[in-house]
């Protein structure tokens, strides 16, 4: 028998326990520990900040799931991994041992980097549906008393997409309530240019997204990095390429989102071998730790070097279908260790996002999501508004029934030849041509 054990259960992690069970075999162990019961759809959250979801509508209690499919979950929560001990220390002074371990906890918010961020501070965030709640709040008196808005993402920030969807959606609820004209609006962000998206841009994301901003008559300030943040005012130092500090900005704001800088979470941060400075867990190609070839991590909370040198500091985003290819290639992985056998999977790392504007959109697609690519794709239209709707809904019936990937999910991915796992050659293969 073996005790495997995920930590987590956001998307990575939920999704993590649903593809392991395959994997297991009879007398097989499948623990989930997580911070309570209830599952959230992120990718919502910038529409239960202006009210176009409820909090309820995007949530899930895992547990009648979780004890259907027999895993065991744990809600009190991990307060430290010992890897070199095979344990986890649970939060309420507790332990578990495991053979083998996925590490999916998602980031630390790093609100406390900049002086005045956050939800405790003076800026609203997304990033959790308690956040995204509290930003609804806002909002409201916002619209009670309009004044300018700020909306972006700090510098170390990776998550950019969910910031350009916010500040479109927000400006759209703006419209629809024939406020926008009293609302000037500021997109603040790290990356060196608007659309880099910490991948280096997509297709034509660049071209695509300024042409959105003038288009709606937004301000942009790229290179930026944010000094604090006091009641109703934002100090920004805009950088030049050759790193010094171009210009200096001092923006009011009546409502501001910001999207923090992510670090690992404090169960493994600082764990010498396993994680690097930021906290974020070390994999080599197959999602597996090279000092604890027992520790596999999948998600955010995994370590992915930057596309390249900024003037300020930008973080790679960790997708979606990424963080899906991640999964697949794990539970393969840890699939074949149960059987005897060597881990050879390695997920293609491909990345698929809709980015919904509130009445129109961008898609984009990247194969694989850090370039050089062999697609390099985005396109804009309302039909990417109806798509994320419809996307919305199907993974979160597939997440209420337990399922990670449906028969007719992998026949349309494969039709579109788009995959999870890499083809591997042999040396064999590669010798001989085949």
């Amino acid at each position: 028998m073996a005790e495997v054990v995920v930590i987590g259960a956001g998307l990575s992690g939920t999704l993590m326990a649903y593809e392991l069970l395959p994997q297991l075999r009879k007398d097989d162990r499948l623990t989930v520990i997580s911070q309570g019961t209830v599952y959230h759809f992120v990718p919502s959250n910038p529409w239960v900040a202006v009210g176009w979801r409820k909090r309820s509508d995007i949530e899930i209690d895992l547990a009648d799931i979780m004890k259907r499919k027999g895993v065991r979950l744990l809600t009190q929560g991990a307060r430290r991994v010992h890897p070199d001990a095979n344990r986890i220390e649970l939060s309420d002074g507790s332990s578990i041992n495991y053979d083998y371990l996925v590490v999916a906890t998602g980031p630390e918010l790093a609100f406390d980097e900049i002086p005045g961020l956050g939800p405790q501070g003076y800026t609203q965030s997304i990033c959790h549906v308690d956040h995204a709640s509290y930003a609804k709040e806002a909002f409201e008196k916002l619209a009670a008393k309009p004044g300018p808005v700020v909306i972006g993402a700090v510098q170390g920030a990776s998550c950019f997409g969910p910031a350009y969807e916010f500040l479109f959606i927000l400006e759209t609820e703006l419209r629809r309530r024939k406020l926008r004209d009293q609302v000037p609006m500021t997109f603040v962000t790290s990356e060196p240019y608007i659309g880099h998206l910490g991948l280096d841009g997509v297709g034509d994301t660049k071209g695509l997204l300024e042409s959105e901003m003038r288009e709606k008559h937004i301000k942009w300030i790229t290179n930026a990095r944010v000094d604090r943040i006091e009641p109703g005012k934002m100090t920004v130092e805009e950088f030049a390429e050759n790193g010094t500090v171009h210009k200096a900005h001092e923006l009011p704001f009546s409502y501001s989102m910001m999207l923090p800088a992510f670090r690992g979470v404090e169960a493994v941060r600082g764990i010498e071998k396993l994680t690097n400075p930021r906290g974020f867990v070390i994999v080599d190609k197959h999602q597996r730790n090279p000092a604890f070839p027992n520790v596999f991590a999948v998600g955010v909370c995994v370590a992915i070097a930057p596309v390249g040198a900024t003037p300020v500091p930008v973080g790679v985003p960790k997708t979606g279908f990424m963080i899906e290819s991640m999964v697949t290639a794990t539970a393969l992985n840890i699939g074949a260790l149960l059987r005897g056998q060597a881990p050879n999977a390695q997920p293609t790392w491909n990345a698929i996002c809709l980015a919904d504007f509130g009445d129109s959109g961008v898609a984009f697609l990247a194969q694989p999501q850090i370039p050089p690519r062999n697609v390099n794709w985005s396109s804009k239209g309302e039909w990417v508004h109806y798509a994320k709707v419809a996307f919305e809904k199907y993974f979160l019936r597939k997440m209420r029934r337990g399922e990670s990937e449906p028969f007719y999910e992998r026949f349309v991915l494969n039709q579109l030849n788009i995959a999870k796992i890499k083809e591997v050659r042999t040396d064999k293969e590669v010798r001989t041509g085949t």
